[in-house]
């Protein structure tokens, strides 16, 4: 953000924002003043408050007579006055050990790493797994349900699961899919999810298959098994949010509900998260989570041996600790990163 701000203006809005941060209650010029032993009177830091307010960096809100940061003034905050901590030897110890503890298979890391996010932040944790199309195939089995009805279970090299009702127009054996599964995992065998779907449509197209009708409804069931667009995301921590003040009416709470019951939405709105490198953040009405419920979403990709990309991070109030929260998701990110390139 390109705002020219005095040394005082900036040193002042620092210290609101990081006020408003710790407790959630209108800043005062004489509370600015006393808390961080600035050598002005409160007089001078009312002025400065007047004019941080006139550019749309402080409100005040109609019961008192304190300020509040805006959107705007986080966002300053964030690009050029934060200092960032370091993340203590006590959280990276914490972060490794149920990390490394959650099991050897993608699922079990990322949902760790999720609780992990919230724990350390006591926000929400966030975790998108990597595209399951990019994944390596391993296995797909169907289970007959019903007259017509079939459950295609494909499951990927690093253990993810994705299941998928699927209705046909004639009815089949329990036999005769077991045997289905057998000719499609020796065809997909060491194929990518994108690359089985390829050779499916290929094969839909050979003459001979077209006359075998197993194999040619094997074919059309395993179609629509990996025809899935949406990946698996991990949420923890989601009541942690409404323990935050900002969040205590019953309508910013179906908000924030709102926002995060349907799991198809949320992929789709955090896709774009995905391209960005490094650590990002956005706040308020900038987060495509919400537009209106307040919060903030804070985001770094990770990368697994097969140069997959997935996405963690943690949700919060626009009131959110930056400056504990950045370091702890970078940290985080980098290890995951390791740990799914060593298995």
């Amino acid at each position: 953000m390109d705002m020219e701000l005095s040394p005082r203006s900036r040193q002042i809005l620092e210290a609101i924002v990081e006020d408003y941060i710790a407790t959630a209650e209108p800043v005062g010029s004489s509370a600015v003043a006393r808390r961080h032993a600035l050598t002005l009177s409160s007089a001078t830091v009312r002025n400065v408050m007047a004019d941080l307010e006139e550019l749309g960096l402080l409100t005040s809100p109609h019961t008192s007579a304190g300020r509040v940061p805006t959107e705007k003034a986080y966002r300053l905050y964030v690009d050029s006055l934060i200092t960032i901590r370091q993340v203590t030897r006590e959280e990276k110890k914490q972060i490794i050990r149920r990390c490394r503890q959650a099991g050897s298979g993608l699922p079990d890391i990322l949902k760790e790493t999720s609780r992990t996010l919230s724990s350390l932040s006591n926000y929400m944790g966030i975790v998108v797994a990597p595209s399951f199309i990019s994944h390596v195939f391993r296995h797909i089995e169907f289970l007959r349900l019903g007259v017509r009805k079939v459950l295609a279970i494909l499951v990927s090299s690093n253990g993810l699961v994705q299941n998928r009702l699927v209705e046909i127009s004639e009815d089949i054996t329990q036999d005769d899919l077991i045997r289905m599964g057998n000719y499609l995992n020796e065809m997909m065998h060491g194929l990518t999810i994108s690359q089985a779907r390829e050779r499916i449509l290929a094969e839909m197209k050979n003459e001979k298959v077209q006359y075998d009708r197993l194999m040619s409804q094997a074919l059309r069931i395993s179609q629509q098994a990996v025809n899935m667009e949406h990946d698996e995301i991990f949420l923890e921590g989601q009541a942690r949010i409404l323990d935050q003040p900002e969040f205590s009416n019953a309508h910013r709470m179906r908000e924030i509900f709102g926002a995060f019951e349907q799991k198809g939405l949320l992929l789709q709105l955090l896709s774009s998260c995905m391209a960005a490198e490094g650590v990002q953040i956005y706040i308020g009405s900038e987060t495509p989570v919400s537009k209106t419920a307040g919060v903030s979403l804070i985001t770094s990709r990770f990368v697994t041996s097969n140069n997959t990309v997935g996405l963690l991070g943690v949700i919060g109030p626009t009131r959110m600790g930056y400056s504990r929260v950045i370091p702890i998701v970078d940290y985080t990110a980098r290890l995951v990163s390791r740990l799914l390139n060593d298995t």
